[in-house]
């Protein structure tokens, strides 16, 4: 769940403030698990919301404001090794909240437009704009790496 929870926080601090307050609603909410369902597909599920809305409630008081690979890099670079990962998600966490959020539901969790646009509020064709921002700002960023 800190690994979901990095690649939507900006920062590591961030992200151990998301995995306590996922924890703590997992904790409060563990009557409303539906045994039929896999815990830990209930967990994320949570701990995504609890991301979403810390994003969200922080947004507000922010005055200043390998498929995943393969979809982000070009085939040349598809396969990576660690510490090019570990870089990919320092890039991902460096993308401004909205793009970030897009990003990580769409590209990582899986969910669909349509989902996306109901969780966060936002029309169908504002999630398909933020995620090709998102990937292109990426694609720029992983570009100057690479000629670096």
């Amino acid at each position: 769940m800190y690994g979901l929870c990095l690649r939507y926080a900006k920062c590591r601090e961030e992200a151990n403030d998301m995995l306590q307050e996922g924890f703590i609603r997992v904790f409060k909410n563990l009557d409303k698990y539906e045994p039929r369902q896999a815990l830990v597909f209930w967990i994320r599920r949570v701990m995504i919301n609890a991301c979403l809305e810390h994003i969200r409630r922080n947004k507000k008081h922010d005055v200043a404001s390998n498929e995943l690979l393969e979809e982000v890099l070009d085939s040349s670079m598809a396969s990576i090794d660690v510490q090019n990962a570990k870089e990919l998600i320092e890039l991902i966490q460096q993308l401004p909240d909205d793009y970030r959020m897009v990003f990580n539901l769409y590209s990582i969790e899986g969910y669909s437009h349509k989902e996306i646009a109901e969780m966060l509020n936002i029309s169908l064709s504002n999630s398909k704009v933020r995620l090709m921002r998102a990937r292109a700002i990426l694609q720029k960023q992983l570009e100057q790496q690479m000629s670096a």
